[in-house]
């Protein structure tokens, strides 16, 4: 039965058995589910595991969330405190945390594998086109050409200096911006399972904006997660059984910019041009900071680029589905 959908991801969780209870009952002997639904980085998340005891169940949940909020508070570019809005604001940030340096590593290796297809320093064309459509009346063609350029000019993962031994990170070029969006819903989904495991559980999954399977469910089979077709949200095009996984989709659709649709939130980074909406990936990796940006790069990189970066990447197969319901595998 579903059990949980996100809209912006367009995949649906399946449990194996049906009737499964959301909270345990008091002196119940037997594990059974417990979740917890909310929003991690702007996206929808949730958590589910399963336990005997629900005090303890909760008490897991809660350290997991004090964990999570830790987190966004450095990744998160809605909040004006976080350290990536800081850096963004600076140029510069000395004394970056641990989580944002290891993230950014990561990102920024993408960037070489991917030759630029994914650049985590794409911000300032987001904040291009998002002043653009919130304006009054905006010009439905988009940026003007001129204005995209420029933006485009400030794009640049190798202008992005890393110092390991100091913790500093800082830009090559006044006015450039970092987003992880693709990339730390992933990482924070790894981090918080860890934080469950730690409380002594085992079989959960936990979705942070990318689900990732730990074990298997209590009858021993696999949990599915199903693939929509973007273009009808309601049709499963394809089930992906996954244990010890992590499942990453991007599509044009988890943000149109314009009511034409015709511009998202996905940046081709030679042309400053959108990727199309109705068009989704999702890969599929051992964790979560692997299959995350690794999803935008496959949807974004021509079709004779694909294995190769998935492979570099650490994926281990991509599932596209265009608008039509048609599904395309590539594997590592």
């Amino acid at each position: 039965m579903p059990i949980g959908l996100s809209r912006r991801r367009f995949i649906t969780f399946a449990a194996a058995a049906a009737g499964l209870p959301l909270l345990l009952k008091a002196g119940s002997t037997q594990a059974r589910l417990v979740r917890w639904d909310g929003t991690a980085l702007g996206a929808p998340s949730s958590i589910q595991l399963y336990h005997t005891d629900e005090a303890v169940a909760q008490q897991a949940i809660a350290a997991a969330l004090a964990e999570m909020r830790r987190l966004e508070a450095i990744f998160s570019i809605y909040r004006a405190d976080s350290a990536i809005s800081q850096l963004n604001r600076q140029g510069k940030l000395d004394h970056a945390p641990a989580d944002l340096m290891t993230m950014l590593t990561r990102a920024l290796s993408l960037a070489r594998i991917s030759d630029g297809i994914y650049d985590p320093t794409v911000q300032p064309l987001w904040n291009l086109y998002s002043a653009h459509f919130s304006a009054a009346n905006p010009d439905p063609a988009g940026p003007a050409a001129n204005a995209r350029a420029a933006a485009l000019a400030l794009v640049d993962w190798r202008q992005v200096e890393l110092d390991h031994t100091a913790g500093r990170i800082a830009f090559g070029r006044p006015g450039m911006g970092l987003t992880l969006n693709s990339g730390a819903q992933g990482y924070i989904t790894d981090k918080v399972a860890e934080v469950l495991r730690t409380h002594g559980f085992e079989r959960m999954l936990v979705d942070m904006g990318e689900p990732r399977a730990l074990s298997t469910q209590p009858d021993g089979s696999a949990w599915r997660i199903g693939i929509a077709n973007p273009a009808k949200p309601n049709d499963i095009v394809t089930y992906l059984d996954v244990v010890d996984k992590c499942v990453s989709t991007s599509g044009g659709y988890g943000t149109i910019l314009d009511k034409e649709g015709r511009f998202t939130h996905l940046f081709h980074t030679r042309t400053g041009l959108t990727a199309p909406a109705m068009l989704g990936v999702s890969v599929v990796a051992q964790t979560g900071m692997a299959a995350d940006g690794l999803s935008a790069a496959m949807l974004l990189a021509p079709e004779e680029k694909r294995q190769a970066i998935l492979k570099a990447g650490g994926g281990e197969q991509a599932i596209f589905v265009t608008p039509q319901g048609v599904v395309a595998t590539v594997k590592a």
